[in-house]
């Protein structure tokens, strides 16, 4: 048959051309559909930093009896969720580091919740903060007392805990080489939407100054422009499509409503400037940092830059576009979101849930928060998982000690404060010393009126320092004290003593010191002088003072814990503890203007 209509064709073709018709053309080969172009891939990064253990949400109640929430894991946890399913395999979720240090939930456990929590929120790696190796040896000492005891034990058990990574380029053995017990080099590789991002980890060169300096001793804190320079290049000969550093360094940019325009950032105060003016055009796609508490959602040429104030009470978000083609980001698509706040409720003018600013509202109507378009709601597995430890927690914090708080006494950073007077009175009494100093960063928060529970002043108190005593001549003491205040780090308090500070921050801020009423230090003199252990370890920047002095005139009160002294001072004073009269600090300015001035 097949046959048969083939030669009937070729007759009709053949008939066709004997009456002499056109021969008709052949057919045009189709021609094949232009590939489709394929759209840049888009890659979600989440950033969070300085968590502090904060698994658990802030909580107050307003003054016309409403109660609001801020932050926490199980509503940031909503968050999280929102945006996977607006981006599906696409995000990317990590931490800028100090992690546990900050709250009883923490420490009870030595930060495991903690994990346990980002475990479960999945995230895929976390720097290394200086706040990271607090807890020191496994169990309650803050310090290796024994042979045995590693004062790296607690960290390295949660990185153990974790299904992450634990990240720092910049942390090296005594020889220069990364550590052993980090497991990686600083960095990992993990491929989100079949794009290869490289990240890598930076620490605090402060760190050694910031947790127990005894912890680290074994440890340097390289440069981190040098490191990180290295660490990119790595990333990139190991086929990182996209680099991101994760830092715990950090910058403070005010102005969030101008992402590209940086005349805001104070450069002079932020360790991250410095790692991103010594990295190369193109070797990095995007920084999540930390450790400053300061926001920053900013472009610094095509770098995009998020930080948020910390504590669980916001997050960042920085969006990026990888071409398919080139395998390269497209900064002109690049997008920030910065210091979005994690509410499940906020007020219906305001838009917000922080408590501070509702309380200084007039009329407050709080409605549901929402998220991309849909309501935000507590993720019920993280409930579940912190149940447990916020019921020991609520257990801790009803336990009253027995002191009442005579009046609310705000912490307060760079200035002189009641309740940083107060420490440094308690201090000075149980050490039955001359004077006494406490460093602002030691004091973590205000302390209410009332009833004073143990909660409450382990909020206010959560590192677990001890009392110690130094023996200063007048000259050792100016000096320990021009160390103290010359490092930014905040206005430390004193008692038995008074100081004159400039207001601006700096290696010369302290101008005078005396004995109270302004009476001269004695010229041979020797001080005792009570401090927190932290600094007798060379913590906030006075170790070129303390390190030098010779054992016998450094005394470690063992068992006096600064909760046990305030508790302490607070039941000798008729079961109260009152705010003691400013005065003691003075600030003076000097003629030029501040380059950094603190509000």
């Amino acid at each position: 048959m097949r046959s048969f209509r083939s030669t009937a064709l070729a007759l009709a073709v053949l008939a066709a051309a004997c009456k002499g018709g056109p021969t008709p053309a052949p057919a045009a080969p189709a021609t094949p559909p232009a590939p489709a172009a394929t759209a840049p891939v888009r890659l979600t990064l989440v950033g969070t930093n300085d968590f502090h253990g904060w698994v658990m949400p802030h909580r107050a109640t307003l003054p016309d009896g409403q109660k609001v929430e801020e932050g926490g894991a199980a509503l940031f946890a909503s968050y999280v969720e929102r945006l996977r399913e607006d981006n599906p395999g696409g995000v990317l979720l990590v931490d800028a580091g100090d992690l546990f240090q900050g709250t009883l939930a923490s420490n009870l456990v030595e930060g495991a919740i903690v994990v346990d929590v980002y475990n479960l929120l999945g995230y895929s790696a976390v720097a290394i903060g200086n706040h990271e190796f607090d807890y020191g040896p496994v169990g309650p000492g803050p310090v290796a007392t024994r042979p045995d005891e590693d004062p790296l034990g607690a960290l390295k058990a949660r990185m153990a805990q974790a299904r992450f990574p634990f990240l720092s380029t910049n942390v090296r053995e005594g020889d220069g080489r990364h550590p052993a017990w980090l497991g990686n080099d600083g960095t990992t590789v993990v491929t989100v939407k079949g794009v290869k991002v490289g990240l890598l980890g930076l620490s605090t060169s402060q760190t050694p100054q910031t947790t127990n300096p005894a912890n680290v001793a074994g440890l340097k804190f390289e440069s981190l422009a040098d490191s990180a320079l290295e660490a990119t290049r790595s990333l990139r000969e190991q086929g990182a499509e996209v680099v991101v550093a994760i830092a715990h360094a950090g910058g403070k940019c005010t102005d969030l409503a101008h992402p590209r325009d940086t005349s805001s950032c104070v450069r002079d105060d932020g360790e991250i400037y410095a790692v991103l003016d010594a990295l190369p055009k193109g070797a990095v796609d995007a920084v999540v940092a930390g450790h400053t508490h300061q926001t920053m959602g900013h472009f610094f040429g095509d770098v995009p830059v998020i930080e948020t104030t910390g504590m669980a009470r916001s997050f960042g978000v920085v969006e990026l576009f990888v071409d398919p083609v080139s395998h390269r980001v497209l900064p002109d698509r690049t997008r920030i979101q910065a210091a979005i706040p994690v509410c499940g409720a906020v007020d219906a003018t305001l838009g917000t849930c922080d408590a501070q600013r509702l309380r200084e509202a007039n009329d407050v109507r709080l409605v549901p928060a929402t998220f991309l378009g849909k309501p935000v709601t507590p993720d019920a597995r993280v409930e579940a998982l912190v149940a447990p430890a916020e019921a020991r927690v609520e257990e801790e914090q009803r336990r009253t000690v027995g002191v009442e708080v005579q009046a609310r006494m705000p912490q307060v950073y760079e200035g002189e404060s009641a309740l940083g007077n107060l420490i440094a009175d308690a201090m000075r009494q149980a050490a039955r010393s001359d004077a006494a100093v406490m460093n602002a960063g030691g004091i973590r928060t205000d302390l209410p009126q009332g009833p004073l529970t143990f909660g409450k002043l382990y909020e206010v108190l959560p590192f677990d320092n001890t009392l110690a005593v130094l023996e200063l001549s007048a000259d050792e003491l100016r000096r320990f004290l021009t160390l103290a205040y010359g490092g930014r780090k905040g206005v430390f308090a004193v008692s038995g003593l008074e100081v004159t500070l400039s207001v601006c921050p700096g290696p010369e801020r302290l101008q005078g010191v005396t004995l109270p009423g302004g009476r001269p230090l004695k010229a041979r003199g020797t001080y005792r002088v009570a401090v927190p252990d932290f600094l007798l370890r060379g913590g906030d920047g006075v170790g070129p003072l303390t390190t030098t002095l010779p054992p016998a005139r450094i005394h470690l009160l063992q068992g006096e814990d600064l909760r046990e002294v305030l508790t302490a001072y607070g039941r000798a004073n008729g079961n109260a503890l009152k705010p003691p009269a400013l005065g003691r600090v003075h600030l003076v300015r000097g003629g030029k203007p501040c380059a950094d001035a603190k509000p």
